[in-house]
This record gives structure tokens, sequence and C-alpha cells, in this order.
């Protein structure tokens, strides 16, 4: 534990604010607190790490929860570390699965990695990140220093981690190299002397590795933050690509900002404190609007513009704006609908347009679709065999026919 040598100034303590914001859990408080000091103090900016392995070449709202967060410290005068893992991800991170995950070929990881650096940059600011991977010091350890790494963890203490632990007692498969993918996530800490570590909750094994490690190199340890995964537009599961409950940072404005208006009034104040860059006095002041009887709708539609605004310009959240009010104005869409979960995913659309209430028979449902009376998020469906993957849609029969449903 650091000394507490340096003073907690209000300064130190408003930033720790905005550092805890929508976290997870920050390790060791008292620590980074004295971290933060010692910056005020010296004038020398923390080493902030954010390790990610180039496994997909698209970013969604999801992944830039820990972005959003580097850019918060970013803004607070750190120096932010974008380690791009080339060299782990040839292992593959086994984190939260129950079998061994592919590993990626030399030409994927180059591709996914350049891709997702220029993504990340529309969150980021590219002149103060600082990139690396880490291939620059795993490649030279060789087979010598490998094994002098795997010295310095147990076995014992590799299985305190819970996948492992399952998949030991379930008779699953753990191969050894598994063991190697937290063991140089960790080994990078070391050699970035990284002061903070950021992920998600199903990070928090793989940051405390490349704390022990620190200490077993003579290193200060690095203190660690996980923020919470974010839930898709089904407000249930984890956004992900899979699920189709996500929204793509690529996705063109209007469906961006169509989508942050489908969600929920409940999960829209998750989303406010995981993705708006608004003060978190500016939101509470907000919510308590909203809870004074303010429409919801309004607090929505500053969130979608904002997000609108980040990933493609300001002038295109207000023609997403204006597209999506327009569809209210002339009647396509009524503000308030009822809202229905089908079970089941995928589900025909024959049967979710019955289980929905929208049409009383199948073969009225096989009607409206073959004369092009159904529409999905204002799509026109062609296809009577179309299977619904799970997420949230409104969907429409008719002119007047609605409703909110969630395919789970």
């Amino acid at each position: 534990m650091l000394p507490s040598k340096y003073a907690i100034t209000p300064e130190v303590e408003a930033n720790l604010r905005i550092v805890e914001r929508g976290c997870d859990e920050l390790l060791v408080k008292t620590e980074f607190a004295q971290k933060m000091a010692r910056s005020q103090a010296t004038g020398v900016p923390l080493r902030v790490k954010l390790g990610l392995d180039p496994t997909a070449p698209d970013i969604h709202l999801g992944h830039t929860v820990v972005l959003n967060k580097m850019r918060q410290l970013q803004n607070l005068g750190h120096t932010v570390i974008f380690l791009i893992g080339d060299f782990t991800s040839m292992i593959g991170d086994p984190s939260g699965r129950n079998s061994t995950r592919p590993p990626l070929t030399r030409e994927q990881i180059e591709e996914n990695a350049r891709t997702y650096y220029a993504q990340a940059s529309l969150v980021l600011d590219p002149a103060r990140t600082e990139i690396r991977y880490n291939s620059e010091w795993c490649d030279p350890l060789g087979a010598r220093g490998m094994i002098q790494l795997a010295s310095r963890y147990t076995v014992a203490r590799m299985m305190e981690r819970d996948d492992f632990t399952k998949r030991f007692k379930a008779g699953v498969p753990i191969s050894v190299h598994e063991f190697l993918y937290p063991l140089m996530q960790g080994y990078d800490s070391v050699a970035l002397k990284s002061d903070l570590e950021l992920g998600g909750t199903d990070q928090k094994f793989n940051l405390l590795v490349g704390r022990e490690l620190q200490k077993e190199y003579g290193q200060e340890p690095q203190c660690i933050l996980t923020m919470p995964l974010l839930e898709g537009t089904d407000g249930v599961e984890k956004m992900s690509k899979s699920k189709n409950n996500y929204i793509g940072i690529g996705e063109a404005p209007e469906s961006i900002f169509g989508k942050i208006m489908s969600i929920s009034d409940t999960m829209m104040w998750k989303y406010f404190d995981l993705l708006s860059f608004r003060s978190i006095e500016e939101v509470a002041a907000l919510r308590a609007e909203i809870e004074a009887g303010r429409n919801p709708r309004d607090a929505k539609v500053m969130l979608g513009q904002e997000i609108v605004a980040r990933f493609h310009s300001q002038s295109a959240a207000e023609s997403a704006l204006s597209a999506f009010e327009a569809r209210f104005r002339d009647g396509a869409i009524p503000e308030n609908m009822p809202e229905v979960t089908v079970a089941g995913a995928p589900v025909g659309i024959l049967k979710l347009l019955r289980e929905a209430g929208l049409v009383a028979s199948g073969a009225e449902a096989q009607r409206n679709v073959e004369q092009g009376g159904v529409r999905i998020d204002g799509n026109r469906v062609e296809d009577k065999g179309l299977q619904v993957v799970p997420g949230t849609y409104v969907i429409q029969v008719g002119k007047r026919k609605f409703a909110r449903v969630t395919v789970a």
C-alpha cells in the first residue's frame, strides 16, 4: 500500500468522483487517491492502461464504456496507453468461456487492430494516446523468459479463476496455454509500469494478476478499475452482435438514434452513466426533472443526439432527430404502444405476430406479410419464413397496430 504522503485536496476528491462514475469497482481506492494526489503535486501524469485483443474489427456502444472512461482520464491530464494485444490474441482469452477460444492468425489480428483503433479514436484523443503492441516485450522473452515468468505465479492461484474452476469440475479440458493468457496480460503491466488498468468486470482476475506480478518485479502495484457490462437494446442481455441487441458506432445516424430511443426509461439512466460525457451534476438535475414530471422522452432525445454527434456530427444528430419526429407527425409510429415479450428465440415472424397480439390467427399474419403490411423497425417484411433473433423491435401491422416486442 502506498504511504499517505500526499494531501487529498478538493480537486483530487472531485477527480476521484469523475473516475468512479459508473464504475463497478476501484481497487484499491485509497492507493489510487494517493497516486492522483502525487500526480497533482508533482505534475507527473499517471499511466493508464487498457489492453484490447482485436478479435473483431467493429465496435459497438458496449465496447465504448471503457473507452469513455479512458477519455475522462485523458481529460484529467493522464497518459492513456491503448495496448493492442497482438501477442495475446494468438493465445485466445478464456475469460468467461466454457471452452477454449480459437486463436487468430497474424493477418486477422493486424487487420482488426487497424480498424479497431480507427473507431476507438472517435472516443479517445489520438494526440494524447500512446499506442503499444504487447509483442514488443512478449516476443523477446523467448522460452527461457517465459519459464522464468511462469515461476512467479502458482497453479493454485490460477485455479481461483471462476471459469477455470467450473471447467475443471465439469471435466471440460483446460489447455496449458490458457494459463499463459492472464500471465502475459499481467506481464504487460510490468512492461508498461502501469498505474491503473481498466477492464470489464469479466477481466478482474486478469487485472489482479498484473498487480501481483508488478509486486514480484519490485514495482509499485497498479490499481484496478472495472466497468460494468452494458445491456443491449433488449435491456436484458449484454450488448452483443450475436444477440442482435447492439448499437454499432458505425451505423447510420438515424439507426443509432432510433435504437437509443427504443431503450426503456429505466435503462436510459445506465446509458447516461456509462456513455454520456455530461457532468454528474447535469445528469442528476435531468433525472430530478424527469422524476418531477418531465417526459422521459426528452432525456432520451438528448442522449441520442449526444451519441450520434460523437460518432457522426452535430448536423447528423439534428437530422436524425428531425427524421424521427417526422415519423411521429406523419402518424407512422405512436409514442405509446403495448410492450410484449416473446420467448423462444429465434421466433418465426408469423408466430411472433400472433403472440404479440397483433393478429388473430396465422392466416391473418400470413396475409399481412404477403400484402406488405408488416414492418419491423420501419422496414417492410417480405419473407414469411423470417426468423426474428433476440432483440427489441417496434412491429407494425397495417396502419394502426403497433407493439414494442422483446424477443428473448
